[in-house]
């Protein structure tokens, strides 16, 4: 395909980015149908008692999502985002079988697992693909897009299963679910999703040249994202403490809402208000961030997150649960596609997918890293402590954010092709 017949933006590729929309749902809603009802799945059916072994299942998708992102990456760049996705739907179809089946908790692990490698794959490239077809000028809008249409299938996903959990059992009904979104997904990424490596030649045309040292090579993609990059790393340590509090949330919120005398279906509907207004919420806060910046809206989210975590430990009843589940959902959703948008800000087309991986890589060790910190916190200190431990960090990674990062979207006055080279790149030098 000529790189002449190629156009930037949305609205220009609205067929094929409705559809990755759609496509990310699937892979959303893969997630939810384990968010209301795993932690009963292993105290009731295995017995697992310690939070610690119930969140256990949590830290293996979380690391194995986490390495796996980083591989989308690289593997996107090379061969190309097309088949990156429709493996990653290959490897998820085994799990709701698993799920369903399990003779005991390793069976659970090794399900996760997969989902983790799954996971990775699919999200990481429905974001690379989008971030390929909308082009400089809406990158906050796609991903807002992009995460709500996710996330939001995370949050009807945990009300269905919890209320086929509620009226069937734990096993195997909620798990049937699974079944059809591996179908449904695989085929569409399959038959009608189309390869976006032609857009990215188009956008760094008018992105501008490369530096005369070239494209970078891993080692120092890595290094620019996870540490030297003054923005590069302000955003990468904000996605890892914004799943950390994700983790915690979804392996402790359940617990905590039981001991509190939740019955199955409350705890369903509890599990789904965060992500279902971390993902309607998405729909603006991503094009705000196209207008009034990255910086603030992350910071301030990263603070919302913590007073969200802190209404939810000291309510005690329903209402208070929702509304502080809200909050929570309302500080991720101003900060998890401005983190992905500020990624795209900064980082040149050509490594960009790359950059994303690595981001994605430290963001999604947030999983595991939040599970066992709130695990071991909840065994040793009583669950309260924990979350309020949690809330305290995301608090501080908002410090980090408003101190250290400075704004990443171009000024207004700039043209949309104009060349945005390597922002970044004075504040590397700073730090080496």
């Amino acid at each position: 395909m000529s790189d002449v017949s190629i156009e930037l933006g949305i609205r220009r590729n609205l067929g094929q980015f409705s559809l990755l929309v759609v496509v990310n749902a699937f892979v959303g809603a893969m997630i939810g149908m384990e968010r209301s009802i795993l932690p009963a799945l292993a105290e009731q059916e295995f017995q697992l008692a310690a939070r610690s072994a119930v969140l256990s299942f949590i830290v293996v998708f979380g690391i194995t999502k986490a390495f796996t992102n980083y591989l989308a990456g690289r593997l996107s760049d090379r061969f190309g985002r097309k088949h990156v996705l429709v493996g990653g739907w290959l490897v998820a179809a085994p799990v709701p079988f698993l799920l369903m089946w399990a003779p005991n908790w390793a069976w659970v692990l090794a399900a996760n697992a997969l989902l983790g490698v799954s996971q990775g794959l699919t999200w990481s490239t429905t974001v690379i693909m989008k971030i390929d077809l909308a082009g400089p000028a809406k990158r906050g809008l796609a991903m807002g897009l992009n995460e709500f249409a996710g996330y939001f299938a995370v949050a009807g996903s945990a009300l269905a299963t919890g209320l086929l959990a509620a009226r069937y059992g734990l096993r195997p009904e909620p798990f049937y679910l699974g079944v059809a979104f591996v179908a449904l997904g695989l085929a569409l990424s399959a038959l009608v999703v189309r390869e976006t490596k032609h857009h990215v030649a188009a956008e760094s045309k008018l992105h501008g040249e490369l530096p005369r040292e070239g494209l970078p090579t891993q080692r120092q993609v890595f290094w620019r994202t996870t540490l030297l990059d003054r923005n590069l790393s302000s955003v990468t340590q904000a996605g890892l403490v914004n799943n950390l509090n994700d983790g915690m949330a979804w392996g402790l919120f359940p617990v905590f809402f039981a001991v509190a005398r939740m019955n199955l279906e409350q705890i369903g509907i509890l599990a789904a208000i965060y992500p279902a207004t971390w993902g309607i919420a998405q729909l603006f806060t991503g094009a705000w961030s196209d207008r009034v910046g990255r910086k603030w809206l992350i910071a301030s989210g990263m603070w919302a997150q913590a007073l969200g975590i802190g209404a939810v430990t000291i309510s005690t009843g329903f209402a208070g649960f929702a509304a502080g589940g809200a909050l929570l959902g309302v500080g991720t959703a101003m900060v998890y596609p401005t983190l992905l948008a500020a990624i795209g800000d900064v980082a040149h087309p050509s490594w960009r997918a790359s950059s994303v991986g690595v981001y994605r890589l430290w963001r999604d060790l947030g999983y595991a890293i939040g599970a066992v910190v709130a695990g071991v916190a909840a065994d040793v200190l009583g669950l309260a402590s924990a979350m309020w431990l949690v809330a305290a960090l995301t608090f501080a990674s908002g410090v980090v954010v408003a101190v250290r990062m400075a704004e990443t979207l171009p000024p207004r006055r700039r043209p949309a092709g104009s060349n945005l080279r390597f922002e970044s790149e004075k504040s590397v030098q700073r730090a080496l």
